[in-house]
């Protein structure tokens, strides 16, 4: 790449010393005066140094400092505390990040109604709606509270100026991409405009001991929008994910200061609000009182939470030339893997021709390699027109090879399994400890994961039984 071209204000000059010519560059004897040695550089800019300022607060020893100052205070919504590693600490500044209609508003409305109290006010900023639109949310999902106040703004200036008024210990602020400074020129939205915003929130918040949630919004790929350095300012950054057409909701903690970035919140949203889920297990399966080919259960990990999943698979005979591959839910690109394995290494000849539906329960998404097992024996079992056995779960990655590999956590996902009544599961080689009455099958490659299927009612054998036979 080449170097910036230096303008004539920082370019250097020549003179020479004895008769004042000048010249760009150094030459070592003067064509004027024909002297030697005398021409040297002048008019270089001089090297700024700042000086020292006076000092705000003296540095003292890590040990002396107040760590009572960054207690968390809960938000009343135990999941979203969660998240966050026990609540809102006092200056933190949170971006809650979304795709529009995802439950960003309705959920931070119901945490500025239950954090308000006595000592503690909270402001909510709208800049998106009217605030008649707000209170009609508000009575909705019941977040109606005397010491919440409601402000819609769209100037900065204005929404400092009900910090002074109201002295709130929270502010929530929707959006930050909606809200201008008058100091700067540009559209709301804007870099310099969200930069600006952000840091004078957020020096705000610093100064008053004030938590600060500020809802951002997303590119149509799904990243924050506005400059990357909103998210390093910031000290908590949430991703809000979920299905508009399914009622399950996930904040995902993306960046947190003053916690872990596992733990993950489960949220359900219907027509009366949004509420958390302390057990959310049950939106991802299906009650049956018989078992249904093309079914197998697994149990993936959000965060460090253990969830039981239902994948389900379909076959038909393919009335086109190229047969259909249609995934809900799943990684084309592991279903495919799954349909190669099964057809190369677990000798099933039956899914090349055939149209292929894959899909999960509930809307949850399954992209961790724990689920490959689950999905290979779903796909066998729709193949073979033969159901798994009932009370089954399925853990593990599978190779190109055909092996199953360990995955992290065995032990937790086998502990949410037995919880909610399951007995069986097939698992990779070394488990370590597995719950009390509960049957744990140790399975090296996919062919001895295909063995649990009930042979008598296969209705496409494998290759190599067909060659037995």
């Amino acid at each position: 790449m080449a170097a910036r071209t230096k303008t004539a204000k920082d370019r250097p000059s020549y003179r020479c010393t004895e008769c004042g010519w000048q010249t760009a560059k150094w030459l070592g004897r003067c064509p004027e005066c024909q002297a030697w040695g005398t021409v040297e550089e002048y008019g270089v800019p001089a090297v700024r140094t700042t000086a020292p300022g006076r000092v705000t607060t003296s540095a003292v020893p890590i040990g002396q400092v107040d760590g009572r100052q960054a207690t968390a205070r809960s938000t009343g919504v135990p999941e979203l505390d969660r998240v966050l590693g026990g609540g809102l600490v006092p200056g933190a500044v949170v971006l809650v990040a979304g795709e529009p209609g995802v439950g960003k508003s309705t959920l931070l409305l119901d945490v500025a109604a239950k954090s308000a109290s006595d000592e503690h006010r909270t402001l909510y900023v709208t800049g998106e709606e009217s605030a008649s639109q707000v209170r009609l949310r508000a009575d909705r999902i019941h977040a109606i509270d005397d010491h919440l106040y409601l402000a819609a703004e769209t100037d900065l200036s204005a929404v400092l100026g009900h910090l002074d008024a109201v002295k709130p210990s929270l502010l929530i602020l929707d959006s930050v991409q909606t809200i201008a400074s008058p100091e700067l020129d540009g559209a709301p939205g804007g870099v310099a405009q969200v930069r600006e915003v952000a840091g004078a929130l957020i020096r705000a918040s610093k100064e008053r001991g004030m938590a600060t949630l500020l809802v951002g919004h997303v590119t149509k790929d799904g990243s924050i929008a506005g400059p990357r350095l909103l998210e390093h300012l910031v000290d908590v950054v949430l991703s809000f994910e979920g299905d508009r057409h399914a009622r399950l909701r996930l904040v995902r903690g993306v960046k947190n200061r003053y916690g872990t970035t596992d733990e993950v919140g489960c949220f359900e949203l219907h027509d009366e609000g949004i509420t958390g889920l302390a057990d959310p297990s049950g939106l991802f399966l299906t009650r049956r009182a018989e078992p249904v080919p093309g079914t197998c259960l697994t149990v993936t990990l959000e965060g460090r939470r253990p969830l039981v999943a239902e994948v389900q698979a379909l076959t038909v005979d393919s009335q086109i030339p190229s047969p259909r591959r249609t995934t809900s839910g799943l990684e084309t690109s592991r279903v495919s893997m799954m349909l190669a394995v099964l057809e190369q290494r677990g000798r099933i000849s039956a899914l090349g021709k055939r149209d292929i539906y894959s899909a999960t329960v509930g809307g949850v998404r399954l992209s961790e390699p724990a689920a490959d097992l689950a999905i290979a024996l779903a796909l066998a079992s729709a193949a073979s027109d033969t159901p798994l056995p009932k009370n089954l779960v399925a853990i593990g990655e599978v190779g190109l090879a055909g092996e199953v590999r360990r995955v992290t956590g065995v032990q937790r996902r086998l502990s949410e399994a037995h919880r909610l009544g399951f007995t069986h599961a097939l698992v990779p080689g070394d488990p370590g400890k597995i719950p009390s009455g509960m049957k744990v099958l140790e399975v090296a490659d996919i062919g001895d994961a295909l063995r649990v299927l009930p042979r008598s009612r296969r209705r496409d054998a494998p290759r190599d039984e067909e060659d037995r036979r």
